[in-house]
């Protein structure tokens, strides 16, 4: 199965949109694991193990496991969510950016290291540093396109020149992406629930490629209006929501209300399709 018939099959058999973004904060953690950062693995996998029935993708997040040198606990989670939760596909969160041969080896890191379904990109060397993640043709990468952190404007809502109608960078990273750098249809576009607008213009300019929409939850993104944007039925969208799901009890009942706010925030989404 490719990429997208692995998350076409998992939005049908759990009804869901809902992506659970793993950023695991030790200092955040209930209860008896607060503080360490030796357990990462434990408190991943009980919010995997809660809620893998309830979403159509996990996101871990690189960064908040290298930062603790934790890398051999996201090797061991990667392996717990294969065995585990087989029906989900993983998206892994590294947003790299780099020269073709740099690249390849980050395309390594991600699908052969950690056996990620797919990865986070930044499309802002060109094409040469994106096409090494595509010669694994049953994996899926993500390109930055219309980000929901307010930096974002400094760059993709800029026009690419100051003749009039020319796009702007997100759009044309958009149409990249829906069509000549989509060698083998393994494509699909970040872009910010905090930008509604900026959803639906990217849908418009891409329509058939999966969006992954950050921002759902703590950062206050409209999970309705992100619906209403972004879903159509040939086209999935993966809504990642991670510190309401991950930090939604403080206490040792954590994995339930992690479950509990995953199944609300699941079919809030639901109930939005147009």
């Amino acid at each position: 199965m490719t990429f997208l018939d692995r998350l076409r099959s998992a939005e049908r058999r759990n009804g869901s949109m809902l992506c659970v973004g793993l950023d695991p904060e030790p200092s955040r953690f209930p209860g008896a694991l607060k503080g360490d950062a030796g357990r990462i693995y434990d408190f991943c996998a009980r919010i995997v193990d809660a809620t893998a029935d309830l979403v159509i993708s996990f996101k871990p997040q690189i960064a908040y496991f290298a930062a603790h040198r934790a890398e051999d606990q996201l090797e061991k989670l990667m392996e717990h969510m294969r065995r585990n939760a087989p029906h989900v596909p993983v998206i892994l969160d590294a947003k790299r950016g780099d020269i073709g041969s740099t690249a390849e080896q980050y395309a390594r890191e991600a699908f052969e290291r950690y056996g990620a379904d797919a990865v986070t990109l930044s499309p802002f060397m060109g094409f040469d540093s994106v096409q090494p993640y595509l010669k694994f043709q049953d994996k899926g990468a993500f390109l930055l396109c219309r980000t929901s952190n307010p930096g974002g404007d400094d760059l993709q809502n800029q026009r690419l020149s100051s003749v009039p109608g020319q796009p702007l960078l997100y759009e044309h990273v958009a149409r990249l992406a829906q069509g000549p750098w989509n060698l083998n249809g393994q494509l699909g576009l970040v872009v910010g629930a905090t930008y509604p607008a900026e959803i639906e213009r990217v849908r418009q300019v891409a329509p058939t490629v999966p969006l992954l929409i950050p921002g759902v939850g703590a950062q206050g993104g409209d999970a309705v209006a992100t619906v209403k944007a972004g879903w159509r039925p040939d086209a999935p969208i993966v809504v990642n929501s991670s510190r309401a799901i991950l930090y939604a009890s403080g206490g040792d009942d954590f994995a339930g209300a992690a479950r509990r706010e995953a199944l609300r925030t699941r079919d809030l989404l639901q109930a939005a399709k147009p």
